[in-house]
């Protein structure tokens, strides 16, 4: 089969298009065959050697497909079962396999790319809101990349709980898809400030929660953006990682909070993995939640799916199909 690998650590061009052997699952392993392939921020990271893996690996964690076959001591899933992951191994990739109790079947009414797109981003969007600082009808929202996978996902779940929710963006185009998710506000950082912007819009008071995925560029104005006793919640670094911060600095700007949440902590138990994607797959299907899915790609363009996600060329969920 087909499979994209790593040998060695860098850019994109060090994804290599390899011809390996379908593998076989073990006890309690599921092989699944790949029918679409979610793209994220932290394949890259995996790529670059910023959260480094053993070499050389197959990369990619999020995949939707069929089953082909179980290994011993699966019960819950057969071959022809529907199913997606969002904590996978070695996704990118014509065959993949997974532990049973990380998949979930999908809606026969949801299609593979629906499947692959909305899981892993979809949780996210789902944990960040609903969990680590779960919003209600009086809170303020602030939003980094609300043109983006998780972005537009986030947004529109902000909504749903009846937050009021800011979004920031880089152009014209990605400030109609926030406002089109349903941003009350957006703010084109390019030409504003964004943390003068906070200010004017809440009229001093600052935002009770913002989410942050780009980390270094946007910071410290994130920290600045907070009301009293917010909360900063860095979910990514598209920009790089934060340098270090004294946490009296926490105290000093109104006694905030500051958290560095990921979803296999959100998801750790069967019974909270089983409630996001249940939510999430189940909103994607009635129509309550929308996907947006205009970049897709072979997976022998793997390297070009990570070029256009990290030169901030892409909206919505980057696709690759084997």
């Amino acid at each position: 089969m087909k499979a994209v690998r790593v040998h060695e650590s860098g850019g994109p061009e060090k994804l290599v298009y390899d011809e390996v052997e379908i593998p076989s699952p073990g006890a309690g392993e599921v092989a699944i065959r790949v029918e679409a392939v979610g793209v994220n921020y932290i394949d890259t990271y995996h790529r670059s050697g910023l959260y480094p893996l053993d070499l050389p690996f197959t990369i990619g964690v999020e995949a939707a497909g069929v089953v082909e076959s179980v290994g011993p001591g699966v019960s819950a899933f057969s071959p022809g079962d529907r199913v997606a992951v969002a904590d996978g191994d070695g996704t990118y990739a014509e065959y993949c396999l997974t532990p049973a109790d990380r998949l979930i079947a999908i809606p026969d009414s949801l299609d593979f790319r629906s499947g692959a797109a909305a899981m892993l981003q979809g949780m996210t969007a789902h944990y960040l809101s609903h969990s680590t600082f779960p919003l209600r009808s009086e809170h303020t929202a602030l939003v980094h990349a609300g043109a983006g996978g998780v972005g537009l996902l986030l947004i529109q779940m902000c909504k749903r709980l009846g937050a009021r929710v800011f979004a920031t963006v880089s152009t014209d185009e990605k400030a109609e898809l926030a406002r089109g998710a349903g941003a009350d506000e957006v703010i084109l950082y390019a030409r504003l400030d964004f943390k003068s912007e906070v200010d004017r819009l809440t009229n001093g008071r600052g935002v009770d929660v913002v989410y942050d995925s780009v980390a270094r560029d946007t910071f410290e104005m994130s920290l600045d953006s907070l009301a009293l006793r917010g909360y900063l919640v860095l979910y990514g670094q598209s920009s790089g990682p934060v340098p270090p911060i004294d946490p009296r600095e926490l105290n000093t700007k109104g006694s905030l909070f500051l958290t560095r949440p990921k979803l296999g902590d959100y998801t750790a138990s069967r019974k909270e993995l089983e409630w996001r994607a249940s939510d999430v797959l189940n909103w994607v299907s009635d129509g309550s939640l929308t996907l947006r899915m205009e970049h897709e790609f072979s997976l022998a363009d793997a390297a070009d799916a990570h070029r256009a996600l990290e030169g901030r060329k892409t909206t919505g969920k980057v696709l690759l199909i084997p």
